[in-house]
């Protein structure tokens, strides 16, 4: 089995490197063969995590729950839905040792208490809180009582509802990351939050990631230069797929580029290089590329320099283009030729 990612690193080891999600979510349509593909696609495009979500229609919805965006002909109602993305708990436990055979942190989350319960038994490491739940002390209280860790995505949520969410966690002492998030599929750049990065941490004193919308890599790239610790992006297989998040979802080719540009980012970060210490290694190519002085035309002995007697060429082996003034006023002892690098011994 692949080396998993222990995600108390988040708050165990500030040094440690970005946790990287990838959001299946709906993307499988209800197909148990397709998570899987999903779960084979986004280790190999360099994911920490895949994340799902946990329906139990029965448990979490209603006659009254209505359509938002009415995007399936499938599916008569929000609840129908709902029951043709539901997996069995073994199928369940099956896409978990999937994951983590591949190298994967497994995480879903739960939109009931029925699938907390679930996802207790299979044995998350960490919770998911939907953008949506925020305020569902229910969920939270439930969560609370595994003593995991809880990631919370701020989506929906007025500031002061995050922070009575992320006060109660802290003080039942659940390790707490808090995610900037919109709530909008896909998200314009105008509204992805980015100020939020490090007005969160500041506020929370705790891991602070970016759960975006936006289609793009930009977003993620971006969070990670501010100090973003968790990265989670939608993936889908093409822009052609079926689904609700297509639109707010990165294909897994540029999934896998975002990772490399995140990683990337990662160790310019991590090796600060003075300026002068670039300097002094490329001392070979200032040479190469810097320009000498050299005579403007010839020139006979006895000649006090000008400035228009002074030109300069390639290589900068000799007296440096940025010295000419200490030249000027300068007599020749001995002619020199047009074009001729100038040598200290050339003046009286």
């Amino acid at each position: 089995m692949a080396q998993l990612r222990d995600i108390n690193d988040l708050w165990q080891n500030p040094a440690a490197p970005s946790f990287i999600i990838a959001e299946v979510a709906q993307a499988h349509d209800g197909s148990l063969g397709t998570a899987h593909a999903y779960i084979d696609a986004a280790a190999a495009a360099g994911a920490d995590a895949v994340k799902f979500q946990t329906h139990i229609a029965a448990e979490e919805s209603s006659a009254l729950d209505t359509w938002r965006v009415k995007f399936s002909k499938q599916d008569a109602t929000r609840y129908d839905y709902w029951k043709r993305m539901e997996f069995t708990e073994p199928q369940w436990v099956e896409l978990k040792q999937h994951a983590e055979e591949k190298g994967l942190v497994f995480l879903s989350s739960p939109f009931s208490l029925a699938a907390i319960r679930l996802l207790e038994r299979i044995g998350v490491p960490a919770w998911k809180v939907a953008s949506g739940e925020v305020t569902n002390r229910l969920f939270l209280d439930a969560m609370i009582d595994t003593r995991k860790p809880v990631l919370v995505s701020s989506g929906m949520s007025y500031l002061e509802e995050m922070d009575a969410t992320v006060a109660h966690l802290k003080a039942a002492g659940s390790p707490v990351a808090v995610f900037q998030c919109t709530t909008a599929y896909p998200c314009p750049a105008e509204k992805i939050g980015l100020n939020q990065i490090s007005e969160l941490m500041q506020r929370y004193d705790c891991p602070v990631g970016l759960s975006d919308h936006s289609g793009t890599p930009y977003p993620s790239l971006a969070a990670v230069t501010l100090g973003a610790k968790l990265i989670e992006v939608h993936i889908t297989f093409s822009r052609e797929m079926f689904g609700p998040d297509v639109s707010a979802s990165l294909t897994t080719d540029e999934f896998k580029q975002m990772v490399a540009g995140v990683r990337f980012i990662e160790t310019m970060k991590a090796n600060p290089f003075p300026k002068d210490s670039v300097a002094e290694t490329l001392e070979p190519l200032r040479r190469m590329f810097g320009q000498s002085l050299v005579a403007a035309a010839d020139l006979p002995a006895g000649t006090v320099l000008k400035r228009e007697d002074l030109s300069c060429r390639k290589p900068g082996h000799g007296i440096a283009a940025a010295d000419y003034t200490s030249l000027i006023g300068r007599k020749l002892k001995q002619a020199v030729k047009a074009a001729q690098f100038l040598q200290p011994e050339d003046f009286a």
